[in-house]
């Protein structure tokens, strides 16, 4: 593209003098701040590159402010086209599809399409492979040919694979796509380790684990085929609790995947591990996934501090133990706990510097198990790499979506990043879960002079910043007030899903904070907490599907204790709950 004008022909015709040699210098330094910034045909970059931090050299521009719907994952295509998985569909389709038109980095037509089943939060894909746009529900995987020229595939939509379980507690259904026809797709596990009573403290697990048989794993599929059921396809990977972010690197000729660990070691074992421990582990992993490889789920997790695998304590480990990790896959990367890859790409564009080369992008949507430290993520890393594996340290390479710091509760992130794709002038897109932005990151500056100093503000960042760095123990603990007894309880058994502020994390678990289930009927509530809850539930007109543990080894004053306490906080102006309201529930349960 060319540059927009930006002075008219009448005062270019007043500066064309040498007596006004001011006016003239200022016309010269516009023009190259100008081909500066529309370098190699590039759009030019937002102001302070939308509040994005980014190595020396790069711009960003916002492609679209908000989306109608949020996004999940995204793709582009060949002639800059945008593709969007939405996060909250509406009647008017799952997808968008966007396209800038003169050529100034921001979409113009927006337009959404895609009506098919299943269309809630957590359906995930939207990439490009063989002329098809693939897209996908929690349990369902569409295709549709695109044709040359129309921004809306008008084909037929295609479903290639149902997955007939009911959804449930990590479900997504990213997809990649290898050299040879063949689609990979992760089967989450409804558990977070594989407990007798799910996400309940102290509950054992079960060995062996019963849902690595159709989950917990990734599994291998012909892209041709329609109609596909998983009995269809082949158990590739295992040890697998949740993956978001897959993608099968074309040089390497491997699938890799940034996996994410399982939650809340505090809060289940309290005995055995600290509220830091439970901060910071386990890893979130990039892994090489070579077929019939086992990533450790639910018996061991990575510790990236000890650099090893140890027991998950639901079969016997205390953070130091370790079972039969003999063939265990090795990780690339142990990053920080619960910093939640939800997207990985491998850079194949010329646009950037040599060194990004062949090395992995991976977008950290960001924790919701942080506290009481900082909650972790929130960015997007790189990772060097060569012949398949990294050839240096990870590195922050975009930051600044959360404008405030440190943050406390996911709920006050105003940006979480979550999509990433590749435009086919080497351009990086980033897409926003929140509220559906879309950032197109460039490079502009001497790739041959990049290095350690356009670096530097980078690895500042990973070593300072809250969202970022290895949180100190005893210097960066947050909200020790609400530690104190009244809250003790809560902070011990909500806390993890419901968040600090009763917010809940704004996806998988709902809010207290002025829920009808907290100030209503008192009977319900405590039978909820006494039973556990599983399956979709709607606070406040929408739907969530986590999964509510029982916690019925609480006495009455305990249960009693934590009702009371979220039914008068939270701006919950209800009443409190007494013991024997408790008993009674209890006995007519049987608990």
């Amino acid at each position: 593209m060319k540059c927009k004008a930006i002075m008219s022909k009448e005062a270019f015709e007043r500066a064309d003098n040498f007596n006004n040699a001011p006016f003239l210098l200022l016309f010269f330094l516009l023009i190259i701040s100008c081909f500066t910034r529309c370098r190699n045909g590039l759009p030019p970059g937002d102001p302070d590159n939308d509040g994005l931090l980014l190595p020396g050299g790069f711009d960003a521009v916002v492609v679209v402010d908000s989306l109608a719907g949020a996004a999940r994952h995204l793709a582009v295509n060949d002639n800059g086209d945008i593709y969007v998985k939405l996060r909250f569909p509406d009647s008017l389709g799952g997808n968008a599809a966007l396209r800038d038109t003169d050529n100034d980095g921001k979409a113009d037509i927006i337009k959404t399409f895609g009506d098919y089943q299943d269309r809630d939060q957590y359906g995930t894909a939207m990439r490009i492979n063989n002329g098809y746009l693939w897209f996908s529900s929690v349990t369902r995987i569409f295709r549709q040919k695109l044709s040359p020229g129309k921004l809306i595939p008008d084909s037929e939509m295609e479903l290639m694979l149902t997955d007939t379980q009911r959804i449930s507690q990590h479900d997504a259904k990213p997809i990649a796509f290898d050299n040879n026809g063949n689609m990979y797709v992760p089967f989450g596990a409804p558990s977070d380790c594989c407990q007798i009573n799910d996400r309940t403290p102290f509950s054992p697990g079960i060995y062996p684990c019963p849902l690595l048989e159709l989950r917990g794993g990734i599994w291998k599929f012909d892209a041709g085929k329609p109609n596909q059921f998983q009995k269809d396809g082949q158990k590739f990977a295992t040890g697998l609790r949740s993956v978001v972010a897959l993608a099968w690197d074309t040089a390497d000729n491997n699938l890799f995947t940034a996996a994410h660990g399982r939650d809340d070691l505090m809060e289940a074992w309290p005995n055995l591990f600290t509220s830091w421990q439970s901060s910071v582990l386990p890893s979130e992993v990039f892994l090489k996934l070579e077929e019939g490889a086992d990533a450790g789920w639910p018996y061991h997790y990575y510790d990236q501090i000890q650099e090893k695998y140890v027991l998950n304590p639901e079969y016997g480990g205390d953070g130091k133990k370790q079972g039969d990790v003999s063939k265990l896959v090795k990780p690339l990367v142990g990053f920080p706990g619960h910093v939640a890859p939800n997207d990985l790409l491998f850079y194949k564009g010329d646009q950037f510097p040599e060194r990004y080369k062949g090395g992995a992008f991976i977008a950290f949507h960001g924790s919701t198990s942080s506290a009481p430290y900082p909650q972790t993520g929130y960015f997007v890393a790189f990772v060097p790499m060569k012949n398949g594996a990294p050839s240096g340290p990870w590195e922050v390479f975009a930051d600044g979506f959360v404008s405030k710091q440190p943050l406390v509760n996911p709920s006050d992130a105003i940006y979480r990043p979550m999509g990433l794709a590749q435009g086919p002038d080497g351009s990086l897109y980033v897409s926003d879960s929140e509220k559906g932005k879309i950032w197109r990151i460039m490079f502009k500056g001497d790739k041959n002079g990049f290095g350690k100093s356009q670096l530097a503000e980078a690895e500042k960042r990973k070593l300072q910043a809250p969202n970022i760095k290895m949180p100190d123990e005893a210097k960066d603990i947050l909200e020790q007030n609400r530690r104190k007894q009244n809250g003790r309880l809560y902070w011990l058994y909500c806390r993890a899903c419901h968040q600090s502020d009763g917010k809940g994390d704004g996806s998988r678990f709902p809010p207290l904070a002025g829920s009808e289930w907290v100030t209503g009927d008192s009977k319900v509530l405590i039978g909820i907490v006494l039973n556990g809850k599983e399956g979709e539930i709607t606070v406040k007109g929408r739907t969530y599907n986590g999964s509510m543990p029982e916690l019925s080894l609480l006495n009455d004053d305990q249960i009693a204790n934590i009702l009371t306490y979220i039914r008068l906080r939270f701006n919950n102006d209800s009443t409190a709950i007494t013991a024997e309201e408790v008993s009674k529930v209890r006995k007519e349960l049987k608990k």
